[in-house]
């Protein structure tokens, strides 16, 4: 017992979970993000979105796709498909004792990847700068998960 909480209490610890919080709100952010979006496009999903507006049929008008929407939702989306992963992965691989250099890096790289992996999508910037973005994330949360499996698997 003593030694886990002597690794909740270490400084690779401290770390994961500042950039664990950095990416998980900003997963979050996106949320309301889109709500801007839809509000702003007026584009909304459901019907009854729209109880604001008079009349029946102005009311099924904006119940609509809309690129841009769609687009800062899709980005949302991958968010969930890769901070999930990268706050599980990470916090076992902080529970195998990294150097703190070495943890520090794989953190610092995915939430600077996030970020920019999100400029990338909602700014619509040119590819590979996307894909290059999502690359580095995934990168950095399968070196965690080596590490994760050398160390308990001893492979």
């Amino acid at each position: 017992m003593a030694e886990v909480v002597h690794m909740i209490d270490s400084e690779v610890f401290l770390a994961f979970s500042t950039y664990a919080t950095i990416v998980v709100l900003k997963m979050m952010l996106m949320s309301f993000l889109t709500s801007y979006f839809r509000l702003t496009k007026q584009a909304f999903s459901n019907l009854e979105d729209t109880t604001l507006v008079k009349t029946t049929e102005d009311r099924k008008r904006l119940v609509r796709v809309d690129p841009d929407v769609e687009r800062v939702r899709r980005c949302h989306l991958n968010d969930l498909e890769n901070i999930v992963p990268f706050v599980v992965i990470g916090l076992l691989y902080a529970l195998t004792g990294p150097d703190l250099s070495t943890a520090l890096l794989h953190f610092r790289v995915f939430v600077g990847s996030r970020f920019v992996h999100t400029v990338a999508y909602v700014m619509a910037l040119p590819q590979p700068t996307r894909g290059l973005t999502f690359g580095v994330g995934l990168f950095t949360t399968f070196s965690m998960a080596y590490r994760v499996l050398t160390t308990a698997l001893f492979l």
